[in-house]
C-alpha cells in the first residue's frame, strides 16, 4: 500500500493570507500546506480522500493519475471544495464513484446541481453518489473500507480504515469504540491543528493521545494550521511525526484487517 499526501493543512492552508507569523514566513517547504487529502493506492486501485479546493493543483503535482473513487470524511468546502475538477475523471460517459454519509449527500446535491442532473453543456461532471452508513463496512472500487466515526465538535464525520491504514481528520473527540477498530493498524494518520485547545479539532497534545491508544507502528499528523510551531522544531515521540505536502509513505500489509 502506498499512501500520498496531497494536502496536510486546515482550512486556510500554510501559509495563510495575511500572516507573517514564523510558520507562515518559513522558508521550509514542509511548512507549505495546501487543505487536507490524501490518495491511497493499494491492491492496484487508487481511492483519493476528500477533494478540497487545492485539488487541482495537487493532482497535477503528482502526475494526474487514474482514480477509481473518491471518499469524504464530511461536508466542509476545505474538504469538498474541488469537486467539480473531477470531470477529467468522468470521461465517456463514466460516472465518478464518491462514497459518503447521507447528509454529506444531500448538501453536495444542493451545492452543485448540474453533476447530477441533464445539462446543457458538454464535459460537466457526473457522479454516483454511493450511500455510506457510519457503522458498517463498504467496498470502493472493490477495495474493502472501514468506517471510523468522531465527532468533529457538534457534528457527526467519518475517517477510514483501509487494510493496515487508518485516516482520521478534523476530529475533536474519538469514542472508545473508533479506537477499537484502529487497533492493530500500521499507520495512523490524525489531525492535530495546533499546540493550543480547539473548539472542534485535537491539538497535538490530544492526538497523541489517541496516538497511544491506537498504538499503531507509526503515526503522521495532519490537517494543521500555521499555529503549529515550523516543522522543524515540533518535537515528537518515536514513532510519531509531521506529514508534509508531497510526503510518500510505503504501508506494511500484513496487519490483520478491522472486523
Amino acid at each position: 500500500m502506498k499512501l500520498t499526501f496531497l494536502g496536510t493543512g486546515t482550512s486556510t492552508g500554510v501559509p495563510q493570507p495575511r500572516c507573517s507569523c514564523r510558520t507562515c514566513a518559513s522558508s521550509d517547504p514542509r511548512d507549505k500546506r495546501l487543505r487536507a487529502s490524501v490518495l491511497v493506492e493499494t491492491d492496484g486501485r487508487r481511492l483519493l480522500i476528500d477533494c478540497g479546493p487545492d485539488f487541482r493543483w495537487q493532482i497535477l503535482r503528482v502526475g494526474s493519475p487514474d482514480i477509481d473513487a473518491l471518499l469524504l470524511t464530511h461536508i466542509h468546502y476545505d474538504h469538498v471544495g474541488g469537486i467539480d475538477d473531477l470531470r477529467p475523471w468522468c470521461r465517456d460517459g463514466h460516472d465518478f464513484d464518491i462514497h459518503c454519509t447521507a447528509d454529506v449527500e444531500r448538501d453536495l446535491r444542493e451545492r452543485i446541481p448540474y453533476c447530477f442532473a441533464e445539462h446543457p453543456y458538454p464535459g460537466v461532471p457526473s457522479f454516483r453518489m454511493r450511500r455510506v452508513e457510519r457503522d458498517k463496512p463498504f467496498e470502493a472500487a472493490g477495495v474493502e473500507v472501514v468506517p471510523l466515526p468522531v465527532m468533529h465538535y457538534m457534528l457527526p464525520i467519518i475517517g477510514f480504515r483501509i487494510g493496515p491504514l487508518a485516516y482520521i481528520t478534523d476530529a475533536k473527540t474519538v469514542p472508545d469504540s473508533t479506537v477499537a477498530l484502529m487497533r492493530g493498524v500500521d499507520t495512523l494518520v490524525v489531525n492535530a491543528l495546533r499546540l493550543r485547545e480547539h473548539l472542534s479539532h485535537m491539538n497535538l497534545e490530544q492526538a497523541l493521545a489517541i496516538a497511544r491508544r491506537v498504538g499503531a507502528r507509526r503515526t503522521l499528523l495532519t490537517h494543521m494550521s500555521h499555529d503549529m510551531p515550523p516543522h522543524a522544531e515540533v518535537a515528537l515521540p518515536a514513532g510519531v511525526e509531521l506529514a508534509f505536502d508531497g510526503l510518500e509513505v510505503e504501508i506494511k500489509t500484513c496487519t490483520a484487517s478491522a472486523k
